[in-house]
């Protein structure tokens, strides 16, 4: 698809419930929203996920919901787990951490659970809750595992990368050089995280400005890219940037205010080159083959939000909730998934490489399970008994 082209032109578009009765109810109720939760999608969908074998997950802060979407046949399978406020989420291997208003979830991927939950021989993953960090509310956004475990936080609210302390809140470990102070007023809103190597490369920021909120006042075109590494802007005059990432030797980036996704040319001039155009404000990126999954939001009227250009591009009815697939070689958008209510904006999305069906427990899913559910050192197995192994 080229850019100007209609983002989901010639893909029907048939209704599918992906909330079914078995796992959340007839139909999910948002805690500020009377509305029921209800989703549509492109017929491929599916099948492109089964052929990737992967689910993935989305944050939706706004509506309180970890969604994790999964291959159903025929459907998607969209199963919801309350949070308060989840943004940024970071993958490794078996090991997720979820960022919410005041505190960092760090879970694990319990496969033997998964054997036990309903239906059974469905699911292939189960992630438990094994310790939560408090931090405050330091506006976490986006997450990434670096060397030797070492979560790394993008701490929008003091305008710094930080890891945890567990004697404190955070440890501040970088900020932009323009910021001169470590204070709790976004001067920059700093919010997007490029690892390398397993090390913080690129991030982003919606302001050069080192004033409290001063980038709000330039939103429309005063977003940066940082390299770390270097010490420097490689780009400047973006709308609103976010999600950097590095990944098949190419730097991406959706610059959310203008609804697009594409790279950067981050050797020579730091240019920005889109390739796709979608529906949405683009926010939240992760990759399975050749193809990128990114996140949507409709973009609500609000003083944030004016007069970027998506506002000016597409009516308030025109843009769309949900997650887009576009392929990398070509910009085409390929899939599609529409929330048709109670949801309005997705943050992060998270692909699960080799699991087509997981689940995640927390107190507001299966409680028994969190009581009853063990896991000790390999090292202590041969003292537990055959019985309660099983």
């Amino acid at each position: 698809m080229s850019i100007g082209d209609s983002p989901v032109s010639g893909i029907p578009m048939p209704e599918s419930v992906t909330a079914p009765s078995t796992e959340a109810g007839p139909v999910a109720q948002m805690a500020d929203d009377s509305a029921p939760l209800r989703a549509v999608h492109t017929p491929n969908f599916p099948a492109l996920l089964r052929q990737l074998g992967t689910s993935f997950m989305a944050t939706t802060y706004q509506a309180g919901k970890l969604v994790i979407v999964r291959d159903e046949g025929d459907h998607l399978n969209t199963h919801f787990r309350i949070f308060q406020s989840p943004m940024g989420m970071a993958l490794s291997k078996d090991r997720l951490a979820i960022g919410t208003s005041i505190q960092i979830w760090d879970y694990v991927n319990v496969r033997a659970v998964a054997a036990k939950l309903k239906p059974p021989g469905r699911h292939d993953g189960c992630f438990l809750p094994r310790s939560c960090h408090v931090t405050g509310n330091i506006q976490i956004h986006e997450m990434a595992w670096g060397t030797n475990d070492e979560l790394w936080v993008v701490n929008t609210r003091f305008s710094c990368l930080c890891t945890i302390d567990r004697s404190a809140s955070f440890s501040p470990r970088w900020r932009p050089p323009f910021i001169s102070a470590l204070e709790p007023t976004d001067r920059c809103h700093l919010n997007g995280l490029a690892m390398v190597n397993g090390k913080p490369r690129y991030v982003t920021a919606l302001g050069e400005t080192d004033t409290a909120a001063g980038w709000r006042e330039n939103k429309a075109t005063g977003g940066v890219l940082f390299d770390i590494e270097k010490g420097e802007v490689i780009t400047r005059g973006l709308s609103m940037p976010h999600s950097p990432r590095w990944y098949g030797g190419r730097l991406w980036l959706c610059e959310s205010g203008t609804g697009t996704f594409g790279y950067v040319d981050h050797t020579t001039t730091g240019k920005y080159h889109p390739i796709a155009e979608a529906p949405g404000f683009t926010r939240g990126v992760d990759f399975a083959g050749n193809f990128a999954f990114i996140g949507l939001s409709q973009v609500r009227e609000s003083a944030v939000f004016s007069g970027i250009p998506i506002t000016q591009r597409l009516n308030e009815n025109e843009r769309t909730c949900g997650v887009t697939v576009v392929n990398l070689q070509s910009g085409q958008v390929v899939a599609l998934l529409r929330f048709d209510t109670a949801v309005r904006e997705i943050f992060a999305v998270t692909m699960l490489p080799g699991m087509r069906y997981p689940d995640l427990i927390n107190d507001d899913g299966e409680e028994d399970l969190l009581k009853n559910s063990f896991t000790v050192p390999d090292a202590s197995l041969a003292d537990v008994t055959p019985a309660v192994r099983s």
